[in-house]
């Protein structure tokens, strides 16, 4: 993958649309740039969804019914939810402009996962990634660390609605305590990373801080939104990290969020992340370094981090190494098609191939490196569906058109004299979707 423009749409997007690598032309990178300025606003596929709170606070109400009604919204309502926004999610990456944008928002979304194999966030994956992830994709990293830690689906999803000081006023009465899970996912997967320094007594220490972070009641204004609750907050001082933090209520947390933004574990953690997931499964050191310091420089700020990685030269010049995931591989099929599918039919392929929206294996998100999408059973699952795609599409698209489109100068000359011996356009078709080239980034 040598040619600027096919790097720049499978690096820095999702794929080339029908005559978008000829609109790129020489200045890939002016392409890439022009799509960080402004403020990202929500698809319109995506607009008029429903919020957090109200799913939050439907799913209270059916708790509060009983057990069998809150398994009933899950199994029906929530699942529905969950059905629509995700196809809908995935349409908007295919009809995207900004393609950059919208990777950026599932790397955002993948470091900070919430996933739908806990079904109690069936109806909260989608709108934490329009409420919480979206409106910071150009922010500052701890906007966007307080906005995720305070969402319903985080909230849910890592159990801080169950933690309770234990000698809080409602810990003493009701001899419970604390949950460390919110806590251990920050210091670990969000901010510092896993050798970032800290120790487990920063884990219990940062749960204690955290308590009372929760969800407003039915009985609340806005019932299934974000609210503080002070009779479960664990009193007293607090140390993390080596800093004191005094009692203080809610305030002890975002102090301690921002603490944790402005670390410098945190910004090498991030940094070699962004590095990982646009450059190669071992990024380059400089690469890393480059992008820490600016971290730590901007103090967090996401539009000039996003900048920097465009400015990298090693962002251009690192050979295609990373194979796409079967999210990356499905849209950007459909993108050099010109498809615009049917929402409910897109889901089904992204389970099939094993990455279905919203449905991480655990909090540390889908995995970014080649390996662990090259599995025998994967690439066999790759071909069936390109060959699938390509009988549905064989009568509107013309194989030597699609291989412009899709690949341009990019095409081995091997997949170029492939498709033109094929026996069948389908055959053809599917050639290109299945070649090497099309499925490394």
């Amino acid at each position: 993958m040598s040619a600027p423009g096919l790097l720049a749409v499978s690096r820095f997007g999702l794929g080339a649309r029908p005559g978008e690598l000829a609109r790129i032309g020489a200045d890939p990178r002016g392409w890439a740039r022009a799509q960080i300025t402004g403020t990202p606003g929500v698809p319109a596929v995506l607009a008029g969804l429903a919020s957090s709170d109200k799913a939050a606070a439907e799913f209270g109400r059916q708790r509060r019914r009983s057990d069998a009604a809150a398994q009933n919204f899950l199994q029906q309502t929530a699942r529905q939810a969950y059905v629509e926004e995700a196809g809908l999610r995935t349409l908007a990456q295919i009809r995207t402009d900004v393609p950059l944008v919208e990777r950026l928002v599932a790397f955002w979304s993948n470091h900070f996962t919430v996933s739908v194999q806990r079904p109690t966030v069936l109806a909260l994956a989608g709108p934490f990634e329009r409420e919480a992830i979206r409106p910071h994709v150009f922010g500052r990293f701890d906007d966007l660390l307080l906005a995720v830690t305070r969402h319903p689906a985080m909230l849910s999803y890592l159990d801080q609605v169950s933690s309770i000081g234990p000698n809080s006023r409602a810990g003493q009465r009701r001899q419970r305590g604390l949950n460390e899970n919110l806590a251990r996912e920050i210091l670990e997967l969000h901010t510092l990373g896993v050798d970032g320094g800290y120790t487990q007594a920063d884990v219990t220490e940062f749960a204690r801080i955290l308590t009372g972070w929760s969800l407003a009641g039915l009985e609340d204004d806005r019932p299934g939104s974000y609210r503080f609750r002070p009779i479960i907050h664990e009193p007293g001082d607090k140390m993390l990290l080596g800093r004191r933090f005094t009692e203080a209520g809610e305030s002890e947390g975002t102090a301690a969020l921002a603490m944790l933004a402005s670390h410098r574990s945190t910004a090498r953690h991030v940094a070699t992340k962004l590095a990982r997931h646009f450059i190669a499964d071992r990024p380059p050191a400089g690469a890393v370094e480059r992008l820490a310091a600016v971290f730590a420089s901007s103090r967090g700020d996401l539009r000039a981090l996003t900048q920097t990685l465009l400015d990298l030269p090693d962002a251009w010049s690192a050979p295609a190494t990373k194979i796409k995931t079967p999210t990356e591989f499905v849209v950007s099929a459909l993108r050099a098609a010109g498809a615009d599918p049917e929402p409910q039919r897109v889901l089904p392929a992204l389970q099939m191939l094993g990455q279905a929206p919203y449905a991480a294996p655990s909090p540390a998100g889908w995995p970014d490196s080649a390996d662990q999408w090259l599995g025998p059973e994967s690439v066999i699952r790759r071909a069936e569906w390109a060959a699938a795609l390509a009988n549905r599409i064989s009568r509107a698209i013309e194989p030597t058109a699609l291989l412009a489109d899709a690949l341009g100068e990019g095409a081995r000359a091997e997949t170029r004299q492939a498709v033109q011996r094929a026996a069948s356009v389908t055959d053809a078709i599917a050639i290109v979707f299945a070649s090497p080239e099309f499925q490394r980034r």
